[in-house]
Formats: C-alpha cells, structure tokens, sequence
C-alpha cells in the first residue's frame, strides 16, 4: 500500500479503477479538513491527462512494474531515447510522458535513470535525487539587502527556473532535489 506522502513524480499507483503515473507535483494545499495534495498524473492504459486531489491519509494500491537502468542517448525534438546499457535496446518516451524531469537532464550529463515499463510499455523515469546543473542566468544578488534566508530566480541549462539563494551567480554549478526541484547546496 501507499500513502499519499509517499507518491512523487514517477510513481505509479492505482486512483479508482485507473492506473496513472504522477507527471507533476502541483503543491500541498492546507486547510480546514486538512492537507490536499494536488497532482497532474497521467492514466497508462488510455493516455488521459488530469488533475488529481488527494488527502494526505488515503492510501492507494500499488502497482507491479518491470524497471530497467537506463541513460538519456539522445533528444530528438520531444522525442527523448533511452538505451538500456546491458541489451543496448532504444526505447522512446514523448516529453509529455516525463513531465517535470526533462528539466534534470541532458544527454552530455551521463545521468543513468530507472525506466519504468508496464505491460512492457516504456511509461515513465525515476532521476537520481540530486542532479548538478549550472545557471545560465539570474539577477546579481546585493550583499546586506536583506536579512535571513532570501531566494531569486535563475535558469538553469535546461531551461527550466528555480529559487537560488542570493550568493549564487551565472555560471555556478548548483546540486538539485529532483522530487521537488529545490536547491540543495553549490556542488563542490
């Protein structure tokens, strides 16, 4: 069984009668009845996309998968291909089946993922935790303007944006939690 905090991008399990797999993480909305988890998952068997809210006390049934270490070979236009390193066989998955991670990897990096296949159909990726990438552009940060913890935003080589803290510049290699695409610290 899983809990609703257990499931992040990648995560396939089955909501109702569907067996979906998590594209993007929307955020966790608080309220009076408690936390709401909100998703945009992807159902296998038909293609659907939708967005799902989920309490976070449910539970779901998990879902048997077959996974296979994998690397990024190459992106030919939303078409990213994935060889498989033992059998050297080449499996296809459309930017739209990825979801956020297109975002945490390129070919150069070398990046080995897990393939995640149902009923032999190549449906999603698992990235490691961190990733590094560099930034390509943010604002310059001014010393003594602020007082604690402060973020701007930088985007990064991938293209995509997120929050760095003000000591960060272009061109630094950053470390970044892909479950929820934060940064974790400058990579050494």
């Amino acid at each position: 069984m899983l809990m609703t905090g257990d499931i992040h991008v990648g995560t396939v399990f089955k909501s109702g009668k569907d067996t979906v797999i998590v594209q993007r993480m929307l955020g966790i909305k608080g309220g009076r009845n408690g936390q709401v988890k909100k998703l945009r998952v992807k159902n296998i068997v038909t293609g659907q996309t939708m967005d799902l809210g989920l309490d976070m006390g449910e539970k779901f049934e998990d879902v048997s998968l077959d996974i296979h270490a994998m690397k990024l070979s190459y992106i030919d236009g939303d078409t990213w291909v994935f060889m498989d390193q033992t059998s050297f066989e080449q499996y296809e998955l459309s930017k739209d089946d990825l979801g956020d991670n297109v975002g945490y990897m390129t070919p150069e990096d070398d990046l080995e993922v897990e393939i995640t296949f149902y009923e032999g159909k190549p449906v999603g990726v698992t990235l490691p935790i961190n990733v590094v990438r560099t930034i390509t552009y943010c604002e310059p940060g001014v010393k003594g303007d602020t007082s604690g913890k402060t973020f701007k935003p930088a985007t990064l080589d991938t293209g995509i944006e997120i929050s760095v803290p003000l000591f960060c510049d272009i061109g630094t290699k950053i470390i970044l939690d892909t479950r929820d695409g934060t940064f974790v610290e400058r990579a050494k």
